[in-house]
């Protein structure tokens, strides 16, 4: 929900432009929230860990992805006091649903992956 709206939204309209929706799908279905949300499936990852197991995310991105992933509640930033500073990231429901549901989609173009290559038109 955004504090912006007059009235409680029941249910979203990600067509329509003023919908908070939008946004979050944007942050869930960009490059890199997408594989944040599949390392994060399984599990609580330090910051390391995530920048580790996606090859090719610059620190930056990283970290502007997964404020923006925190600022829609898909997880929970948990940070230590501690030297060097430990911070983890966890999904809350609505990420740990949201992660399942990319994976899946992840898993179907993995799977299918060859033929699709193999049909789409060469350049």
């Amino acid at each position: 929900m955004s504090e912006n709206l007059l009235y409680p939204v029941e249910r979203g309209d990600v067509l329509a432009a003023a919908c908070p929706s939008r946004q979050i799908l944007q942050h869930l279905t960009s490059r890199w929230g997408v594989l944040i949300m599949v390392v994060l499936r399984n599990g609580t990852k330090r910051f390391s860990e995530i920048r580790n197991a996606i090859d090719g995310v610059s620190e930056r991105m990283l970290t502007q992805t997964l404020q923006n992933l925190e600022q829609d509640g898909m997880l929970i930033r948990k940070s230590y006091h501690t030297v060097p500073p430990h911070v983890d990231y966890t999904l809350t429901p609505y990420g740990e649903q949201a992660a399942e549901k990319i994976y899946h989609l992840v898993d179907w173009l993995e799977e299918n992956l060859e033929a699709i290559l193999a049909e789409s038109p060469k350049s």
